[in-house]
This record gives structure tokens, C-alpha cells and sequence, in this order.
């Protein structure tokens, strides 16, 4: 059973028009993500589970679950709450919940960056594919450390700027527009890990040359 508290909408107009933005543009991909991304992001999502300690009752909070790609990684022995602002997302994740019997999730259409969750709620939160999609990724660790129980798991899957001078100018010229397809592609993984407030374990990339690095943390309260 999981507790709600009230919810508190922003007072900065700027973040939630930025909000709306990214709902709009995710609403536009909802019928074709799987298409697009699976192949890319799967891999990385059921790595990551995979290699999670998760135990038996453990509750896990799915940050951005969106199509629900990673519903099938996860073990049935444990309780998952998953997250999306976009309603025609959750809206396909409820479909693959729906035809695979998967009555350990459920979903909720909720802000990550402001959840109405009780504080300590989950053993686990798998952030993937996220950090570098919300306003303020900085504000989001808050508020997963916040939910998250003290020495809990923390997983991140995401793209951070290139340590390659090349390509990291490259991620520059296109940040702008990435940020109009639903990313930045400007984020710094060692100014994101120093910020991030958690104590980063393990951190890796399944491939020498990839575009998206795998973190393991604990939070540390």
C-alpha cells in the first residue's frame, strides 16, 4: 500500500511551461516509441535490472516509466510503482501491463521532479533515460532521495556529454535541438554525480564507444 501526500504544483511559470512542452512532445511519440527507441534503450534498461538487489517485497519506483519497456526486466517478486507525465504514454505502458498480466505494477500520472509519495517509500528507484529529458535534473534527485529510503538503491541509465573534445562540441552544436525533440544532450556526468547528492558505486558503459553510461548508487541520507 502506498501512501499519497498532497501535491504542490510549481511557482515558477517558466518550468511549467517547459513541462507542458515536453508533455506535448512525448504525447507525439507515444504511438511510435517503442518502434524508435527499444532497440536502443532495452538493452540497457534490462542490463540495468538485471544486476539491481532486488529482494522479495522490495517497492520500486519506475521514474519515467513511459511505454513501459522495462516491465518484462523486472522480477514478479517485488512491487513497482511507475511514473509518467504523459497520459498517451502511460496509456500504452497500461496496454503491456494489461496483456502480460503484470498485476506487481501499477502507474500513475505524476510530475518526478514533485511526487505526492510519503518520504522513504521505496527500497529502489531506476531512473532511465530522464535525467537529461526534465527541467531540472537536479531538482529530481531531490526528490528521489527524498522517496527513496536511506541507503536505497539508486539506478540511472542516461546520456552525459562526452568526454571527447570532438564530440563533445558536436553535443553543443545540437543541444538546441535536442531540447525540441525532448532532450539535452549537454549534461556533465561528474558535475551531475557531484550535484546529485548520492554515493555513485559503480558506473560504466555497456560498450567501449556508447552513447549512454549505466549508474549505480546508493542514497545517502
Amino acid at each position: 500500500m502506498f501512501t499519497l501526500r498532497d501535491y504542490k504544483p510549481y511557482d515558477e511559470s517558466g518550468i511549467q511551461l517547459e513541462i507542458e512542452s515536453i508533455k506535448k512532445i512525448y504525447a507525439g511519440y507515444s504511438n511510435v516509441y517503442d518502434t524508435l527507441f527499444k532497440r536502443f534503450f532495452y538493452p540497457r534498461i534490462k542490463h540495468a535490472i538485471t544486476y539491481m538487489d532486488i529482494k522479495p517485497g522490495d517497492r520500486i519506483l519506475d521514474v519515467g516509466v513511459g511505454t513501459g519497456l522495462s516491465f518484462l526486466a523486472f522480477p514478479k517478486h517485488c512491487s513497482i510503482i511507475g511514473i509518467d507525465l504523459s497520459p498517451e504514454m502511460l496509456r500504452q505502458a497500461r496496454e503491456k501491463i494489461r496483456d502480460n498480466n503484470l498485476d506487481n505494477i501499477k502507474l500513475l500520472s505524476m510530475d518526478a521532479m514533485s511526487t505526492a509519495f510519503q518520504d522513504d517509500t521505496f527500497d529502489t528507484v531506476f531512473i532511465s533515460h530522464v535525467v537529461s529529458v526534465v527541467p531540472d535534473p537536479y531538482r529530481l534527485m531531490e526528490e528521489v532521495r527524498r522517496v527513496c529510503k536511506k541507503n536505497g538503491q539508486v539506478v540511472i541509465v542516461n546520456h552525459f556529454k562526452s568526454r571527447n573534445r570532438v564530440v563533445e562540441a558536436v553535443e553543443k552544436i545540437i543541444n538546441p535541438v535536442c531540447k525540441r525533440i525532448g532532450w539535452r544532450s549537454d549534461l556533465c556526468l561528474n558535475e551531475f554525480i557531484s550535484r546529485s547528492g548520492l554515493r555513485v558505486e559503480k558506473k560504466y558503459m555497456l560498450k567501449k564507444l556508447d552513447f549512454w553510461h549505466i549508474l549505480f548508487a546508493k542514497n545517502i541520507k
